[in-house]
Parts: C-alpha cells; sequence; structure tokens
C-alpha cells in the first residue's frame, strides 16, 4: 500500500488534538489508550459506551473531555424510576401564552452524560435511540433538532450487578464504541491518591477548543483518503464476522451489519487524523476495531474484543 505524505492541514490539526489528550491525561491518569479511542469516537461523530465498575473514572472522563472542548455538558443520571420525558423534555401549559411551551430536558447539550444507562428501565433506555440515530427528538408531534457537535458518552454497569438491566442490541448498535477503563496500574495509583479527587480540578482546566473548532475537526476527519486495499481489508474482517456467527465459533452470536462496516471506517479515518495522516492504513483499523466490533459480536465489551482481536489475527493485513 502507497503512503501519502502528511498534509499540513493534517499535522496541524494532530499537533492540537496531541495537546487535547495530554490536557484530559492530567485529570484521567493512566488511561491515555481509552482517552485517545474516546476523542476518536467524538472526531467520528460516534457515541461512547463505557462498561466498567463504578469509581474509575467513567464520568470524570465524560466531564474532562466536554471542558477541554468547550462543549456544553449535561449529565443524567440513571435510575429505575427515570421516565422518558426526564430525559427528552416535557411540554408545560403556559397561562400567558394560553399553549403549551416546552421545556428541553438534558439531551439538549453537546455532550450528554447517560451515568449508569443500565439501571434504567427498557423504555426509559430507549428514549434515547431516535437522538442518538437521528440527532433530533420528536416531542408531541414536533421535531426538534439536537446541537451540533453531539456526543451520547454512557456509562454501564456490569449486568451482574444487583438492579442493571441489559441494554438491548438495538440500543448497543447506536454506540460506535465500547470501552473499559480498569484499574488504573500502581504509578496511576499512586498519583491519584497523592493529587486527590480529580473531578475537583475539572473547572479550573480551561478549554483548549469550541463547538466550531471540533466541527472543522469532524469534517477533516470524514474527508481521510481510504485506498480500494483497504476497503478490501475491512469487508474481509466483515466477513469473517459474518462466517464466525454461523460456523463453529458458538461465542459469537452475530456477525457485523453494514452500518458496523461504516462506523469502523469512520472511526478508523478519526484514528488517523489523530496519527496526522490524510488516508487511512490498516494500523488505523486494527486500533479500532476491537471497540467498534466488541460489544456487537457478543456479550460485553470483554469478551467482545477478545473476539474481535481473533478476527484480527485471522485476516491477513493487505
Amino acid at each position: 500500500m502507497t503512503v501519502r505524505p502528511v498534509s499540513q492541514a493534517s499535522a496541524s490539526i494532530a499537533q492540537r488534538l496531541a495537546g487535547v489528550l495530554t490536557h484530559l491525561d492530567r485529570i484521567v491518569v493512566g488511561k491515555s489508550q481509552a482517552l485517545k479511542l474516546a476523542l476518536a469516537c467524538l472526531l467520528a461523530r460516534g457515541h461512547l459506551l463505557i462498561e466498567d465498575i463504578p469509581g474509575v473514572g467513567k464520568s470524570t472522563l465524560a466531564q474532562a473531555l466536554a471542558t477541554t472542548l468547550g462543549l456544553p455538558y449535561n449529565r443524567v443520571q440513571f435510575t429505575s424510576d427515570l421516565l422518558p420525558a426526564d430525559v427528552l423534555g416535557v411540554s408545560i401549559y403556559d397561562s400567558q401564552s394560553q399553549g403549551f411551551r416546552f421545556h428541553p430536558g438534558p439531551i439538549f447539550a453537546s455532550v450528554v452524560l447517560a451515568d449508569e444507562i443500565n439501571r434504567a428501565p427498557p423504555k426509559t433506555q430507549s428514549a434515547l435511540l431516535e437522538a442518538m440515530e437521528e440527532r433530533q427528538v420528536s416531542q408531541d408531534g414536533q421535531t426538534r433538532a439536537l446541537p451540533d457537535p453531539f456526543f451520547v458518552i454512557a456509562t454501564q454497569n456490569p449486568v451482574e450487578q444487583i438492579g442493571a438491566y441489559p441494554l438491548p442490541e438495538s440500543q448497543l448498535d447506536r454506540f460506535l464504541m465500547a470501552i473499559e477503563l480498569g484499574y488504573p496500574d500502581a504509578a496511576a495509583e499512586r498519583e491519584l491518591l497523592v493529587g486527590g479527587d480529580r473531578r475537583a480540578q475539572i473547572p479550573l482546566m480551561g478549554s483548549l477548543a469550541d463547538p466550531a473548532m471540533l466541527l472543522s475537526w469532524q469534517r477533516e476527519a470524514a474527508a481521510a483518503h481510504v485506498s480500494p486495499a483497504l476497503l478490501d481489508y475491512v469487508q474481509a474482517l466483515l466477513a469473517a464476522s459474518r462466517g464466525n456467527a454461523t460456523g463453529s465459533d458458538a461465542g459469537t452470536r452475530r456477525g457485523l451489519s453494514p452500518r458496523a462496516g461504516l462506523l469502523l471506517m469512520a472511526a478508523a479515518r478519526s484514528w488517523a487524523l489523530l496519527s496526522g495522516r490524510p488516508m487511512v492504513l490498516p494500523e488505523d483499523v486494527q486500533a479500532v476495531f476491537p471497540s467498534v466490533a466488541g460489544h456487537r459480536l457478543a456479550g460485553g465489551a470483554r469478551s467482545g474484543a477478545l473476539h474481535a482481536q481473533t478476527l484480527l489475527r485471522s485476516v491477513a493485513i493487505p
């Protein structure tokens, strides 16, 4: 595969994005790979699912990312009694205007943290489907556009914990990536213990970008060149996942859909931009494939990512 030279625009954006990651790494300590995946997901105009135990920094990552990029941020705590109107908004009668007035819910923000999303019943979880897919909300016969950029970060507790509902496959598919943070290593944990609660430092971070700048980065990522050989590689991965879904690999329940292929390409383009390149290489696909494919292949980010790694090893690089 012929590698094109790095464009000045891509290199300049990559430098700015590297600064964003360095800024974030001061708050979410020792999770550089997870931060890079989260940023790639945002650049690809996708949504992110973080599946992990409480207390490892999931909410901190979301708030720090929004603050660093200068994006309006709302947090919704999902509970067993949360209603769809609590997320989307509600129309209330206004006596002065003699009509109903819509009061937007917390979904109307550029970055929305759906915290512990699987603690809410399926009806409330499904309230996010239209917002995440169509970037709009239909309420009381009217359709209202959501902000642009719009990014949902949902955190999910392990399903074996009390009070957790498994997300339906249709909703899992709305998330471009699913990642885990995990426990910090010894050095990162020592830094956390010495530095105290990182959430208290977020208001002092300052922003390195704004919504208009992020939109320009998203356009640049979407314009990354994809060669025919790279498309062959992606199609081979998709075909391998579908072969496993009907073959001897009983752990893989289903293959990757065409939409998953489109999202994989978008994520790989974003990863290329983070590397300062105007074209996508196989290593970009490999870097994002476990996070894009894992939750679509088999239950949970961890087990699905292992299946995705197996698929990567089974398909030859062009």
